[in-house]
């Protein structure tokens, strides 16, 4: 039998409309962040966090047990923003990622933190985007006259040889105002274009189109004052270069100062800023030259398969360095015991006992889980077979490993867990 309350909220996000009324609010905002009418139309959906129907989905596809019971029960909320709950790239399940549109859907879905994943441009200037290069699969460059600024052009599959269709294009092939003339897109390519729109038309399916028609571009100057005036956190993450550095006189060290530099000029106190690295280099070059923010950065691990996790004695070494934060992808955090049950990996465990806090990454970035988790669950592929076992997931995570926060694709679904749980 469907549980009444559950059916009675779905009823009632559904009939909200909820994508379709961010999306009116952001047509109708004005293009500055700054303006008292767009500050008062975020506000007004940041007040009643709209968190649609996904995570009632989620939670309805869950097996029986007294955790869905819990979390069936608050299905009435209310809702509110939570630090647990962090925007990856914004919302980019459905959203263009790192575009303003992303970034306040996330905001509304009670992300109490948000990413601006920071690069820089052909004039030094900081942008928002996963990756120095990759425009070519999330933007619209290639239809457009900076398609000849690409330092690979694009090239059409070769239905002969069976070699993909391909392009590189950098935010450092570009000018700041070159850049903010882009459109942002769902991420994506399609490897069989034979022309560059073709190239463009490659979003997941699993993913949608639906709330692309209007991707803007920012500035990392300007995602610092959209986020300040949708009253969240921030975590930058600064992107390893993809061209040599020095650029053109323009050293790693100086990369990892502005970032900062940027916060400072506007306000902003290191408490509510987490910026992030792969490189160790820049946590270290963060921790001693500014301290108030190297206290609160974040050393991203990058190992790919479970081999290549720290051990032990080098997560003590981070401690011993003055690092507080590692962020680990889930699948390092998770194992699973004898009757498949998911429980804390021993990377969890030796993180703990260094004394480290983690964030992990990223929740809802897998698509449809009737088929396994893929990458982001690859430690417990086995005890994964629908989608509200991510649920499952989470619930370890927040409870057994004791993760800081996470970051997540469509924050709605954490924001909900954390809500019934009480995670600020």
């Amino acid at each position: 039998m469907r549980h009444p309350a559950m059916h009675n909220i779905i009823y009632r996000f559904i009939n909200i409309g909820w994508p379709a009324l961010l999306m009116l609010i952001t047509a109708c905002a004005p293009d500055s962040p700054g303006t008292a009418t767009h500050t008062q139309l975020i506000l007004t959906t940041q007040a009643n966090v709209q968190l649609g129907p996904r995570p009632f989905y989620l939670v309805n596809d869950m097996d029986e047990s007294p955790l869905k019971k819990q979390l069936q029960d608050c299905a009435q909320g209310p809702f509110k923003k939570t630090n647990f709950s962090i925007g990856h790239r914004g919302a980019p399940l459905q959203f263009p990622e790192h575009t303003r549109e992303s970034y306040e859907a996330a905001a509304s879905m009670g992300a109490g933190i948000l990413e601006c994943d920071v690069t820089f441009t052909k004039d030094k200037q900081l942008v928002c985007r996963h990756s120095q290069c990759d425009l070519h699969t999330t933007t619209n460059i290639l239809i457009t006259p900076l398609a000849s600024r690409c330092s690979k052009p694009f090239t059409p599959y070769n239905p002969i040889t069976g070699i993909t269709a391909s392009a590189t294009c950098c935010t450092s092939d570009i000018t700041l105002a070159e850049f903010k003339t882009l459109q942002g897109k769902m991420d994506g390519f399609n490897p069989k274009a034979t022309t560059p729109a073709e190239y463009l038309q490659g979003t997941a399916d699993w993913r949608t189109n639906l709330y692309a028609g209007k991707g803007t571009l920012m500035s990392h100057a300007e995602s610092i004052e959209l986020f300040k005036y949708l009253g969240v956190k921030m975590t930058p993450e600064l992107k390893t270069p993809s061209v040599p550095m020095p650029f053109h006189g323009y050293t790693q060290a100086m990369y990892a100062q502005q970032l900062i530099d940027e916060y400072r000029a506007a306000g902003v106190n290191a408490n509510e800023v987490w910026p992030q690295s792969f490189g160790i280099g820049d946590i270290r070059y963060w921790i001693k030259h500014e301290p108030e923010f190297g206290k609160q950065a974040v050393y991203l691990d990058d190992a790919g398969t479970p081999i290549e996790l720290p051990s032990a004695q080098e997560l003590q070494a981070y401690t011993d360095q003055g690092m507080n934060i590692v962020a680990p992808p889930m699948w390092a955090l998770l194992a699973l015991d004898s009757n498949n049950k998911i429980v804390p990996s021993e990377y969890a465990k030796n993180a703990q006992k260094a004394g480290l806090n983690i964030i992990a990454w990223s929740f809802e970035r897998s698509g449809p889980l009737k088929h396994g988790g893929g990458w982001y669950y690859q430690t417990i592929n086995p005890a994964i077979k629908k989608d509200g076992d991510m649920i499952e997931v989470l619930h370890v995570l927040a409870q057994d490993v004791g993760v800081l926060r996470i970051f997540s694709d469509w924050p709605a679904s954490v924001s909900y867990y954390a809500n019934c749980m009480g995670l600020e």
